[in-house]
């Protein structure tokens, strides 16, 4: 599990020749060592791009970001980091099984079965080990996504949108899968959401994110129990929370 830390970050983009726009603006975050923090805030404010500098995959304009204490890039080396965006970028000529290898042996490491079997007993599609993405349904496809991204153990797991192009119904279902595999691995988590129902039940903590440039303007400790259930999403402060919240995102 890894500490996430962004100190005084910025980050420019350059969109034409004569034109600049700041995504993200003194941006000051701290998540601690197997917390799961959801971040919401309207499109364009520089929630992904958050994802991408702690990923390693882009440099902040200033400021710095640190993985336990070393840039991600270091993690990344390491094979430390998982991630899952919205599209499940299976690579579809392969199993579930032979997507689940591909981690593997971009590492140059051996294929661990057991341990492949293992984790797609974890996310419910023992079964489908020989199946195509093409011959599994939206949510089935998320699940073995989720499955690859911690077929190395990371440290730190990353997920952009993973059940946007989801249906509610399935939506809520995966959320229960996640929260379940979350609570059996304890990994540190970053959820990119649109879905304030969806950040709040995942979540330990909630950052709501200013439009451009994206700062946070709010921070929210979510109060219930784990695990959560379906329930949860039923009671009375449940919702007064997704009020005060949805609020919170109107311009």
């Amino acid at each position: 599990m890894a500490t996430i830390a962004l100190e005084g970050v910025s980050k420019e983009f350059r969109i034409s020749r004569d034109r600049r726009v700041l995504a993200l603006e003194a941006m000051d975050l701290r998540i601690a060592e197997g917390e799961f923090v959801a971040l919401l805030g309207p499109s364009g404010c520089g929630k992904s791009t958050i994802l991408h500098l702690v990923a390693g995959l882009d440099e902040p304009s200033t400021g710095r970001v640190l993985v336990d204490g070393v840039p991600p890039r270091e993690l990344q080396a390491k094979q430390e980091l998982g991630i899952a965006f919205q599209e499940h970028a299976l690579l579809p000529w392969r199993t579930v099984e032979g997507n689940l290898e591909l981690p593997f042996q971009i590492a140059g490491r051996r294929p661990d079965r057991e341990h492949i079997a293992g984790l797609i007993d974890l996310v419910g599609l023992k079964g489908f080990e020989s199946a195509r993405p093409s011959q599994l349904s939206g949510g089935m496809r998320q699940r073995a996504s989720i499955a690859r991204a911690l077929c190395l153990n990371p440290k730190l797991l990353l997920l952009d949108e993973p059940f946007g192009a989801l249906d509610a119904v399935t939506r809520r279902s995966m959320n229960l899968e996640l929260q379940r595999i979350w609570q059996q691995k304890r990994i540190t988590t970053i959820l990119v959401t649109h879905t304030v129902e969806e950040a709040i039940f995942l979540a330990d903590r909630v950052l709501v994110m200013s439009g451009r440039p994206g700062r946070v303007v709010r921070e929210v400790e979510v109060p219930f129990a784990r695990p959560r259930v379906v329930e949860t999403m039923r009671q009375e402060a449940f919702h007064r929370m997704v009020d005060d919240l949805t609020q919170s995102l109107e311009p």
